[in-house]
């Protein structure tokens, strides 16, 4: 099958790719627990070959930047046959479709029949379009929304529409370009970046949505890189969009919990349990200090 797909990839001739693939019952992905988000042009198939060794908890199948518009209508049809070949996937397999007034509700209305675990729409803007989206998605895919443009940042808190919306993408360098905001802004230290970080993940978290932080794109500064992904743990990120292999296994390194933090957590939430049948539930513990329901309640998250 491979060097069929290859031949019509050399020859342009999407409609012989597309007829290669068939309308597909997956078994969907729902896990929420990704930390490492690798972006993959859906045009070159040495990349797509590669989803089920690399390290990454969830995979874009992007269609939209990084193709070119004459690619565009090949990655899709690259995109549906790699969704069929990966009926079932221990990744989230996600696909990041164009805008929607430049093809994204076609290609929405095409991957229906292929069922990713969820669609990413870019450059999403009022919670009418998050509505218009949900209603052509099938009901059994997840919804994620690219936060990159002003009216988006604007009307944040008003769009999740629905619980299948439920992770959202900070796109920090077109959300300043909107905003009318130099990107040389975009330094560690900077207290604008640090606020749009911050108020990007608390008020996603309290909506009950998941919180992805930006692509750093000079994927080979792979220090500066580390500081960013240390600065956003410690704001309460759990998840960060990369662009290389090597981005992915420091964010799943970084994000990741020691033993130490493991046992601890166990310790506690087993020594309140124990605690709360006795009808106390705050108490001080000569290692872990006061223990109380705020504190279990953590321990549980972690967990």
């Amino acid at each position: 099958m491979l060097s069929k797909i290859v031949q019509a990839f050399k020859q342009r001739d999407v409609e012989a790719l597309d007829a290669m693939v068939v309308p597909t019952v997956r078994v969907l992905n729902k896990r929420d627990d990704f930390t490492s988000v690798l972006m993959l042009s859906c045009n070159k198939i040495k990349h797509l070959e590669k989803i089920s060794e690399l390290e990454a908890d969830c995979i874009i199948l992007n269609l939209e930047d990084g193709v070119s518009k004459e690619d565009k209508p090949l990655a899709l049809a690259l995109c549906a046959i790699y969704l069929v070949k990966h009926k079932e996937c221990s990744k989230k397999l996600v696909v990041r479709v164009n805008a929607l007034e430049e093809g994204g509700y076609d290609e929405i209305a095409y991957l229906n029949q292929f069922m990713p675990d969820a669609i990413r729409v870019s450059k999403i803007k009022t919670k009418k379009e998050v509505e218009s989206v949900l209603a052509l998605l099938d009901e059994d895919i997840e919804l994620h929304l690219s936060i990159e443009t002003s009216e988006a940042w604007h009307n944040l808190a008003t769009l999740r529409v629905k619980k299948r919306v439920t992770t959202f993408y900070l796109g920090i360098l077109d959300l300043l370009a909107d905003l009318r905001l130099p990107q040389s802004l975009l330094k560690i230290d900077n207290p604008t970046i640090i606020y749009i970080l911050t108020h990007f993940l608390v008020s996603s978290r309290a909506m009950g949505v998941k919180a992805v932080s930006f692509v750093y794109q000079e994927f080979e500064k792979l220090d500066e890189f580390s500081k960013w992904i240390e600065l956003e743990k410690s704001l309460g990120y759990d998840a960060k969009a990369c662009i290389s292999p090597a981005q992915v296994r420091l964010v799943n390194k970084t994000f990741s919990y020691s033993e130490l933090e493991i046992k601890r957590a166990k310790e506690i939430v087993k020594l309140f349990e124990m605690r709360r049948e006795n009808g106390v539930t705050g108490f001080t513990h000569p290692e872990y200090g006061f223990i109380d329901e705020p504190i279990y309640k953590g321990a549980l998250a972690l967990l």
